[in-house]
């Protein structure tokens, strides 16, 4: 039996044994274009968009809108994304269904190269780009006749998080952002978790990475990296991977179209974020308001905190008692909605 450490776990980000095929027998029924994994609000709407980035990228994104705002004007907006991996029809959506509800205009967006999104390769992510992802979508908010360009904010899950108030730093459109179970991607792929990795590691990690890159070049295709999520547990996992697997691979979670689902990112995909950190400038979203919420036993949880650290006034940070990582991507009892409501009303008037 394997010993799982933290750069074991770190490991299946980037190398490692590739995972059996997935047994998708319980996933056959899933209608493929329409599965969502929550139920829409009788009292929001829904419709598909579409939006380019400033690289030409086409994001496709749904547009969730109060049932009862036909006739409104000048109302405020969020655009959403996240979990690293994950799709619109999941955890992103279904914080967007809820804000809708309380009466935002909400755009929840699948990122460039993954999902209904386009962009070439497949299942590849930058910190660049997938930054300019979140001021697309702002692009995207403002031009909408029933919002007010001056009333838009940002919620990044996850990984989306880090890429949310890097956003929020260089975009100054963006008058809010609020972040929930946050990923700092740069550092996470850089350094490992907790900062683990040695000089050592990491110049075998760029070495590894730039042998890779040979063999991509050779055959003209990018290859895959490791399945993010088991087809099943062997029991030895840290209890992070088991959150994980107990979302992206059951019917709570599970999307067809999400590469934490079936997938895996190519091989090379931390080349960028190796020496590129997305927090540099994070005390430049001052005096623009930054919400952080995270699980008490959330294994990321020193994310947020450090971020937090990191960020001027006005800041919030909330540790939610018990909660875990995964908990803040689809359990409505816990995520506090009603704070983000009240945050987002405050900040977007």
């Amino acid at each position: 039996m394997k010993k799982w450490t933290i750069l074991t776990a770190f490991a299946l980000l980037l190398t490692g044994k590739a995972y059996a095929q997935q047994n998708e027998k319980k996933m056959k029924n899933i209608e493929k274009n329409e599965h969502y994994t929550f139920k829409l609000s009788d009292k929001v709407t829904r419709k598909k968009v579409h939006f380019k980035n400033r690289y030409g990228i086409v994001l496709t994104g749904d547009l969730y809108s109060p049932s009862s705002h036909v006739k409104n004007k000048g109302l405020s907006a969020i655009a959403i994304s996240g979990p690293f991996g994950a799709v619109k029809e999941q955890s992103s959506g279904l914080y967007a269904n809820q804000m809708a509800e309380r009466g935002f205009i909400v755009l929840a967006f699948d990122p460039s190269y993954t999902g209904e999104s386009n962009g070439e390769p497949r299942s590849v992510a930058s910190p660049d780009i997938n930054t300019e992802d979140f001021s697309a979508a702002v692009d995207f908010l403002g031009l909408q006749k029933e919002v007010d360009r001056n009333r838009i904010g940002i919620i990044g899950i996850c990984g989306f998080g880090g890429f949310a108030l890097n956003a929020a730093a260089v975009d100054q459109r963006i008058k809010a952002v609020a972040t929930t179970s946050m990923y700092d991607m740069s550092r996470v792929m850089a350094r490992g978790y907790y900062d683990a990795i040695t000089p050592e590691q990491r110049t075998q990690l760029l070495h590894q990475l730039g042998e890779q890159r040979w063999k991509d070049a050779e055959k003209g295709t990018f290859q895959p990296g490791p399945r993010l999520n088991a087809e099943k547990l062997e029991g030895d996992e840290p209890q992070f991977v088991k959150e994980y697997f107990d979302y992206y691979r059951t019917p709570r979670g599970f999307h067809e179209r999400s590469l934490n689902s079936v997938g895996s990112w190519n091989a090379t995909n931390a080349l960028s974020f190796m020496n590129m950190p997305l927090l540099t400038y994070i005390k430049e979203i001052s005096p623009r308001s930054v919400l952080i919420i995270a699980g008490e036993k959330a294994h990321s949880r020193y994310f947020s905190e450090d971020a937090y650290k990191m960020a001027a006034e006005p800041k919030e940070l909330i540790i939610i008692p018990g909660a875990v990582h995964t908990d803040l991507y689809d359990k409505t009892d816990i995520i506090p909605f009603n704070t983000l409501d009240v945050f987002f009303k405050k900040n977007l008037k």
